[in-house]
């Protein structure tokens, strides 16, 4: 059973940090590519980061290049998401997902797999 478990949401003032973490499990992680997507209220799901554990350059939504920062433990099955000088239109919960295809991360693309979600609030 394909398993992902985000951890890390919280409460931050404007210009704080958080880290998220997904831990995978129940596929070859080096196989998929994992990222992360966020939903603010009354907004639509948009993609934010993405990474393959095999090798590759990460991709970054424009919103958050030079904020954001994601990478992967192999030995963890684990993704992470740094997030510096949060701002408060970053507030959202954010998903964790995994496809085969990095493609998956572009608009109009659903990945296969997601997590439950958690929430950041980001407080102006």
């Amino acid at each position: 059973e394909v398993q992902l478990v985000e951890s890390g949401g919280g409460l931050v003032q404007a210009g704080g940090s958080l880290r998220l973490s997904c831990a995978a499990s129940g596929f070859t992680f080096d196989d998929y590519a994992i990222g992360w997507f966020r939903q603010a209220p009354g907004k639509e799901r948009e993609g934010v980061s993405c990474i393959r554990s095999s090798g590759g350059d990460a991709w970054y939504a424009d919103s958050v290049k030079g904020r954001f920062t994601i990478s992967s433990d192999n030995a963890k099955n684990t993704v992470y998401l740094q997030m510096n000088n949060l701002k408060p239109e970053d507030t959202a919960v954010y998903y964790c997902a995994a496809d085969l295809y990095t493609a998956a991360f572009a608009p109009g693309y659903v990945p296969d797999y997601w997590g439950q979600g958690t929430q950041v609030t980001v407080s102006s």
